[in-house]
């Protein structure tokens, strides 16, 4: 089994980043990999809770976004800076998350065998 991370780095309504993120993370959970996917930057918002995509005429996707622990999609991270520029908490967020600073992402990237940036 290979280590993958997807690492998101876009909105969430900024065209289909996050959309695609998602399902490269289903994709690549569906064929026995251990995924991790990492949020940064205005990433983090999709992930914000009480978002309502459908007044924007967008496809809900954010409730597939709570299904990933399904589909053993248990390790989701998310950059605290970002967190910190959204004044966000992680009980802002529709998911458990694992919030990781500068370094730890730079050591979670150094444990893949792919990275997948969107």
């Amino acid at each position: 089994m290979k280590n993958v991370l997807v690492i998101s780095q876009h909105a969430p309504f900024d065209d289909q980043h996050i959309r695609e993120s998602l399902d490269m993370a289903l994709i690549f959970a569906a064929i026995d990999q251990n995924i991790s996917w990492l949020l940064s930057a205005d990433a983090v918002l999709a992930l914000k809770k009480n978002q309502q995509p459908e007044l924007l005429g967008i496809k809900n996707y954010f409730k597939t976004i709570k299904t990933l622990e399904l589909y053993d999609v248990e390790n989701i991270y998310v950059c605290e800076k970002s967190l910190m520029d959204f004044k966000l908490t992680k009980e802002n967020l529709i998911i458990d998350v694992k919030v990781a600073n500068f370094e730890q992402q730079r050591a979670l990237i150094a444990q893949q065998h792919q990275v997948v940036t969107l």
